[in-house]
């Protein structure tokens, strides 16, 4: 207060002398003012200061959006759909089950560089309520009657059994398939006993594990099994029993992501492909055609994607020989190369879950009778699965994948009955329906290019084991791509030329 007081004294006149208490009150009041008004002149300040900085944020972000907008830029005022696959890809594999990400594992597997191969998996059906793969009964067997089926067998089961060496992924969980090691047992009466003889000397001689039994010796190792009308019996020693399919097939999809494989949830609907016109030595012109890119239909949108591509891969399964027809493949004159088509289409069959406490135990193996019905256990609690391939003139509507219940209790039961009494007894529980991607021609694979398609690979045509053998099938298409042949099993009689030549490679252990 007294410093206050002394900055007030003046000299007033020729004599010094302090102001009075009326003007000390009126310069106080003049001083208060004064000192409002600087700081509401502040504050103004202040405030015009944060207007013109919000003003030239503003400024600077419209101009940062009038660069983008130019022309060469990528900006747009649309928003991109994130689903959408890249525009480009070296290799478009057209199927997301379990061939396909086998493929796409190997590709990323055989790359030299990292990320040189740049592999699109587009699958229209991300939840595989309809896929084969999830649908199937998840067995694997030695038991073919080809060698390079046997081969193809023998290394998948070496993959499967050392698993997590190939697909085990750094932090993740350890993969079990939940492998059960119980053989497949055939059952040949007298009209076709020969025949599992000679294929029992063509696995043997390719090295699988399998052993011949008589009647005798069948029912001493399966004392439930009803050994009428039973000639001869094939069982599998190794190698061979049943896994969980989704398993492998989420196996082969985190490892192939882990990779660098992309993953699409879309359709493939066009191909935009060049054509050059060749003529043959016989005066046949040919289209030979070359696909320059894929148009993938997003699901439940009308937007789609163009990817250009250098390769794709038809590992569309059931659906594979609608994918060829897109381009032109089988619409040409008859008798024609372009007038043979891709010979896969959708089969239907049925799966019957069912439950038998007095059924067979532990040891019950994978069993084929000579009827066609087969059955295995499923779990430990007196469930098994069972079912059987309709006649050739009774197959039933792939316009839908319901169950015919009525298929189990003329066609299944009968014989499930006669074969195994324990089944006499049993409550169906469950039961549902897969596609089989049947080959039509000869119930064997097709692995390779067309002809007239030159940058189109088939992994199509299974006719019901394509799960067993994608891990060896995906190595070998893989190798087909980016060595140009095969390096490790020569599946070369699988090509689309045996169809053209009309030489079937008829396999006779069709299950």
């Amino acid at each position: 207060m007294s410093a206050m007081w002394r900055r007030l004294q003046v000299k007033v006149g020729p004599a010094r002398g302090l102001l009075t208490s009326t003007q000390v009150t009126r310069r106080s009041t003049w001083l208060n003012g004064q000192l409002s008004l600087c700081q509401s002149f502040s504050t103004g300040t202040s405030l015009r200061n944060d207007f013109f900085k919000d003003l030239e944020t503003h400024m600077e972000a419209m101009r940062k959006k009038a660069v983008d907008a130019l022309p060469g830029s990528s900006w747009t005022p649309l928003e991109i759909n994130p689903n959408l696959p890249p525009e480009r890809a070296d290799i478009v594999i057209v199927g997301g089950g379990v061939m396909g990400w086998s493929i796409a594992y190997w590709l990323k597997q055989k790359e030299m560089v990292r990320g040189g191969v740049r592999v699109l998996v587009v699958e229209k059906d991300p939840t595989y309520s309809q896929a084969s793969t999830v649908l199937s009964a998840g067995g694997i067997r030695q038991q073919f009657s080809l060698p390079e089926n046997i081969h193809l067998s023998l290394a998948s089961a070496d993959f499967m059994r050392n698993i997590n060496e190939h697909l085990g992924v750094l932090n993740e969980d350890p993969i079990d398939l939940q492998f059960n090691h119980s053989g497949y047992l055939f059952l040949a009466s007298e009209a076709v006993a020969h025949i599992m003889e000679e294929n029992y000397s063509t696995q043997r001689y390719a090295g699988a594990k399998v052993s011949l039994l008589s009647p005798t010796q069948l029912k001493e190792k399966f004392p439930w099994v009803n050994t009428e009308g039973v000639v001869l019996a094939s069982y599998g020693l190794e190698n061979e029993g049943w896994f969980d399919p989704w398993t492998l097939l989420n196996a082969f999809k985190r490892k192939a992501i882990s990779m660098g494989a992309i993953q699409c949830c879309g359709e493939v609907t066009e191909f935009k492909y060049t054509t050059n016109v060749m003529t043959t030595t016989d005066g046949e012109k040919l289209d030979l055609r070359r696909i320059k890119s894929v148009k993938v239909q997003m699901p439940n949108s009308l937007e789609y994607q163009p990817v250009e591509c250098a390769i794709v891969v038809n590992a569309a399964g059931a659906f594979s020989g609608k994918l060829t027809e897109m381009l032109g493949i089988g619409f040409g004159p008859k008798q024609s190369i372009a007038g043979i088509p891709l010979p896969v289409e959708p089969r239907k069959r049925y799966v019957y879950v069912v439950h038998c406490p007095d059924g067979p135990g532990l040891d019950t193996p994978f069993l084929i009778d000579y009827s066609g019905v087969y059955v295995r256990r499923e779990g430990l609690g007196g469930n098994y699965i069972t079912g059987a391939s309709p006649e050739e003139a009774a197959e039933p509507d792939v316009s839908n994948l319901e169950v015919d219940h009525s298929f189990f209790e003329e066609n299944v039961w009968p014989h499930l009955a006669f074969r195994v009494p324990a089944f006499e007894k049993l409550k169906v529980t469950s039961a549902w329906a897969g596609f089989y991607d049947y080959n039509t021609f000869d119930q064997n694979a097709i692995i390779g290019t067309h002809p007239l398609i030159n940058n189109m690979y088939f992994a199509t045509g299974f006719s019901g084991h394509g799960l067993q053998h994608s891990p060896a099938v995906g190595r070998a298409v893989a190798e087909l791509i980016l060595d140009g042949n095969y390096k490790t099993l020569d599946l070369s009689c699988f090509s689309f030329n045996r169809i053209l030549t009309q030489e079937p490679k008829l396999e006779r252990n069709i299950v």
